[in-house]
């Protein structure tokens, strides 16, 4: 298994002197090439279980562990994609790209042209020497896909990253992903508040609970690939998965509703 949880736990300390347990007893695992969405109500810890996974925090009890190995950093193979894309404004799209490969000591040279293939792969060339701020949302995204892909990663951590784009671009972006994932090999969890989304590009949805989060149930979404997302959504098979899922996440969704409406 490649990733894997087994009753992890993260506590924080709150401004007040108090603890926030922000997730509690999680258990998932994810294997190579396996796409796993996470979906659960606004603010139960679906990012928190990233930052797990990522090493970028440590759990407080149980274990997280990557390749069988304990995290206690930053495993090697790791490409995050966050909500807010991670573009440099002062960079050109194939330097934004070729930051990855530079860091990890790739020449100079060498680097850009991984980025100038990668470019052109999510649909940006002729955009190699445009800067951040002359494009639209959609391409900002395609830059900030690219430059996840462009190391080749054996995990992908995806934190809602299309959530801020309209619903048109929202759904190519979908597809895209899905094009430019299949066949690698890269195991992906992706983190949404969007059940659509979910069931249409994952493998397996876990459902998690109201906060503190723990997994509540996992779904296998049994429909080939593959997808063309759009089309996808219309189909019975989809929709009878869908209502099956949100039976169970509608509950957590409401717990989250009414212990809001209590404070």
């Amino acid at each position: 298994m490649l990733i894997e949880l087994r009753g992890a736990t993260k506590r924080f300390p709150t401004g007040t002197g108090g603890i926030h347990t922000a997730v509690r007893e999680l258990s998932m695992s994810v294997d190579s090439g396996e796409f796993v969405a996470v979906v659960g109500p606004t603010g139960c810890g679906k990012s928190t279980t990233l930052s797990l996974v990522s090493g970028l925090e440590p759990a407080s009890a149980g274990a997280v562990s990557v390749r069988g190995a304990p995290v206690t950093g930053i495993p090697d193979g790791i490409g995050y994609m966050f909500q807010t894309d991670a573009v440099l404004p002062w960079r050109s799209v194939l330097d934004n790209v070729a930051t990855g490969p530079r860091y990890r000591g790739t020449s100079k040279r060498e680097a850009r042209e991984q980025a100038r293939d990668w470019v052109a792969r999510v649909g940006l060339a002729g955009f190699e020497h445009y800067y951040p701020h002359q494009l639209s949302g959609g391409m900002r995204k395609r830059v900030a896909l690219a430059q996840v892909l462009v190391t080749s990663p054996a995990i992908m951590l995806m934190d809602e990253p299309f959530s801020a784009l309209d619903v048109q671009t929202r759904a190519l972006m979908q597809g895209e992903l899905l094009r430019l994932w299949e066949g690698t090999g890269a195991a992906v969890i992706f983190v949404t508040h969007d059940l659509d989304e979910a069931i249409a590009l994952a493998d397996k949805v876990v459902v998690m609970t109201a906060a503190p989060a723990t997994v509540k149930a996992e779904f296998r979404i049994e429909l080939d690939r593959p997808r063309d997302v759009e089309q996808l959504r219309i189909t019975e098979e989809f929709l009878a998965i869908y209502r099956k899922v949100w039976s169970s996440l509608s509950e957590e969704v409401d717990k989250t509703r009414k212990m809001g409406a209590r404070k």
